[in-house]
């Protein structure tokens, strides 16, 4: 076996060679079909090539995924669109680089070491999934931020909203790091959504047969700019395509019909949207959604916005529904007049007791009050669901995993490198952790998180980290558990929206980021990637991340006026920030309100708390129906905790976001899937590449050329949604701005 250069991160940890005796296959059968059981030592990896185009990527998807969060169709960019973009780049630069050999402070290097080779593209990789995961997968960070300073009006400095991002960050690594031993190394912790990178990867690397279509290079290229120019239309020209609601032309004059027809504000019957990023915006690209998961989905969408919605507004009024409009991410009085937080706010932005008492209750729309008690049974659901149909075998396999008993071909490869010493884990971890109480005792004011309850916070992350990853390692669900962390703090430290915001980053979001880490990290061993370029890999990429996202996050709030005051903003504006408005809706519901005052004894949504029994008991028949007719293959495909994503996100997500999801979704991978497989095989996914970068793209050049400028187009076209009844109450009595009286 070839070594690498002394002091390169590739460097082996000995001369070990592997006997075919001692080998043993992966047992996992989908590992051992899709994961190639050879390596090649003396492949560079963290080459010249690498660490140009892994901070570009990373600095490009940061920038495009945190300018997106802020806008009405906050599309995520996925590191798909880097890991396409960057072969025929890395492969250029092979061409084009000297190949001569530097040497700096006794180092010897080179620009070009040969090839663009599968271990370079896969480093690249990592460094651009630190980019999704900071601005799109899960920008929570920069969330509370925003909430921070464009809702609370918080005069927070730069240096105090830096410790809060790169701290949680950080932390997620440090989890990881210990947590590895468990969920990496072990053959029976298989993490089933990186078998589709690894099959990626091999089809780009591996020579394409001649056919008579285009390549998929080409085939990127030309939707990619078909892409780039179509989005002029939704996103500036005609931006009426992102929510066409031609019900509400028909009947321009009933709310009730607004209501339903609507594609913003009502349930969107009959609405659609040929806008990608509304598409694409709370879900992901339905193009990678497995047909089974799509179906669920569309079932519960379908159970919860077509009877359970309408029944609760129309039929019970439930929660005094009719008082308020029937789908909206505002809070209200109980007049059916938008809730004013700073009424009840005091100059140190907490609960004024005395004047929430005088000013009145919180109320909710019906659609965002069932929502969040969705989000009650999703919990538990997720919970009963992995204990019953795969209860068994992750104990199993975790007490094998614990044990540490055997090795496969994977682990054996990897052994001829130098691994990562758990200390420099540590490290970070406990940085991270006296970097976040130093931030707690420094800025107390501005954060109001006691040190105490930064204690709780790390505590709380620690005992879950590992069995939710343990579940996705091998079922691929991440049981969520943000309700429960903010209603649980809510409870112990009320009237604290800050608190209750940070304390949810640090207990629950570090727990996503650390998952996110380990995720990579099985990615890097079943591509053999040396473990001391994935650290330096991931730790730079997550610092450069963090700053990046943080600086082009400060930008926009200081350069772009009102942003995310839907109140001042103009109609058309795309930066209503949706996404962080549910997140400071969050902070009052969770933590200036506090849950005992809405979901306690008396509390107006006191019996949404049944829920976490009902979705405990819900998978039950489900699993005693599959244990009664074990030869019929649909039933164990019911699964409730993904059935319960077809109302996941509303708000910010509408209902028109979910169905023109389903309906695209269908098409791909059901129609397509089934009738036009070798098209499907080779294009899919590149085809989802495409859409994304030219989408993305053409926003960025929309924004700095015209929308910065102020050069914005009015007429009929522009408006998004001619449903202005659609926000109105229907209850006899409520009398609300702009709408008829009952």
């Amino acid at each position: 076996m070839a070594t690498a250069k002394k002091g390169s991160c590739e460097q082996q940890g000995g001369e070990e060679r592997i006997e075919e005796s001692d080998t043993e296959r992966c047992p996992v059968e989908e590992v051992a079909l899709v994961v190639p059981e050879t390596d090649d030592p003396s492949m560079p990896v963290l080459t010249f090539r690498a660490w140009v185009l892994g901070l570009g990527s990373c600095v490009l998807l940061i920038f495009l995924n945190t300018f997106f969060i802020f806008r009405t169709q906050p599309l995520t960019i996925s590191a798909i669109l880097m890991q396409i973009a960057v072969l025929p780049i890395g492969k250029f630069m092979a061409r084009v680089l000297p190949t001569r050999n530097y040497s700096l402070f006794g180092y010897g290097f080179t620009l070009n070491p040969g090839p663009f080779n599968i271990k370079e593209h896969v480093i690249i990789s990592i460094f651009a999934s630190t980019g999704v995961s900071y601005g799109g997968g899960d920008a929570y960070s920069i969330g509370a931020i925003a909430v921070m300073k464009a809702y609370y009006r918080q005069s927070l400095g730069f240096l105090c909203a830096l410790f809060i991002v790169l701290t949680t960050q950080v932390l997620g690594y440090g989890w990881a790091g210990m947590l590895r031993r468990y969920l990496v190394d072990p053959v029976e912790m298989w993490w089933p959504a990186n078998l589709a990178q690894v099959s990626f990867f091999r089809a780009l690397h591996e020579k394409e047969p001649k056919t008579k279509g285009m390549t998929r290079m080409q085939f990127f290229l030309v939707f990619l700019a078909a892409s780039f120019a179509y989005y002029a239309l939704p996103g500036y020209l005609f931006p009426i395509l992102t929510f066409f609601s031609w019900v509400c032309w028909a009947w321009p004059h009933s709310i009730t019909a607004q209501q339903i027809g609507s594609g913003y504000h009502g349930l969107g019957v009959g609405a659609f949207t040929l806008d990608w990023a509304g598409i694409s915006a709370y879900h992901g690209s339905p193009l990678v959604a497995p047909w089974f998961s799509i179906l669920n989905v569309g079932v519960g969408f379908i159970m919860f916005i077509y009877i359970i919605v309408p029944l609760c507004y129309w039929k019970f009024n439930t929660f005094d529904a009719r008082n308020f409009p029937i789908f909206s991410n505002q809070l209200f009085r109980s007049n059916g007049l938008k809730y004013d937080t700073t009424k009840v706010l005091t100059p140190q932005r907490d609960l004024n007791v005395a004047a929430y008492n005088s000013y009145g209750k919180l109320y909710l729309s019906p659609l965002f009050a069932l929502s969040i008690g969705s989000g009650f049974a999703r919990f538990t659901a997720t919970l009963t669901h992995v204990a019953l149909f795969n209860g068994r075998d992750i104990w199993r396999q975790s007490r094998s995993a614990v044990k540490n008993v055997k090795k496969d071909i994977h682990a054996r490869l990897m052994s001829a490198y130098k691994q990562v010493p758990e200390y420099w884990f540590l490290i970070l971890l406990m940085l991270s952790i006296v970097l976040s109480l130093l931030m707690c005792l420094v800025w107390k004011e501005e954060v109001q998180l006691p040190w105490w309850g930064l204690l709780f916070a790390f505590a709380l992350a620690w005992i879950v980290t590992l069995p939710i990853g343990v579940i996705q390692a091998t079922t691929n669900q991440q049981p969520g558990y943000d309700i429960i962390a903010q209603f649980i703090f809510g409870y112990v430290y009320p009237g604290k929206p800050i608190a209750n915001l940070l304390f949810k980053i640090y207990g629950r979001i570090s727990t996503v980021h650390a998952l996110s880490f380990l995720s990579d990290l099985k990615l890097g061993h079943y591509m053999k990637i040396p473990p001391r370029c994935m650290y330096a890999a991931q730790l730079v990429g997550t610092l450069v991340s963090g700053i990046v996202n943080l600086a082009v996050a400060w930008w926009m709030l200081a350069s772009i006026e009102n942003i995310c005051d839907v109140e001042s903003l103009n109609p058309n504006s795309p930066w209503t920030c949706p996404k962080f408005r549910v997140t400071f809706d969050a902070s009052v519901i969770w933590g200036l309100i506090g849950p005992q005052r809405l979901f306690g004894p008396g509390g107006l949504y006191r019996n949404l708390v049944w829920l976490f029994l009902i979705g405990a008991v819900l998978p039950v028949p489900v699993w005693i129906l599959h244990k009664m007719y074990p030869k019929n293959k649909w039933i164990p495909l019911i699964n409730i905790p993904v059935i319960s994503y077809g109302f996941a996100g509303m708000p910010p997500a509408t209902p028109t976001n979910i169905a023109s999801w389903l309906v695209t979704g269908t098409i791909f991978n059901y129609f397509v899937f089934k009738y036009r497989k070798e098209w499907w095989k080779r294009y899919n996914y590149v085809l989802s590449a495409a859409l994304d970068a030219g989408t993305a793209f053409m926003a960025v050049l929309i924004f700095f050329a015209l929308q910065n400028e102020h050069k914005e187009l009015k007429w009929w076209g522009t408006e998004i949604d001619h449903c202005p009844l659609a926000s109105c109450p229907t209850a006899p009595g409520i009398k609300v701005e702009g709408c008829p009286l009952h």
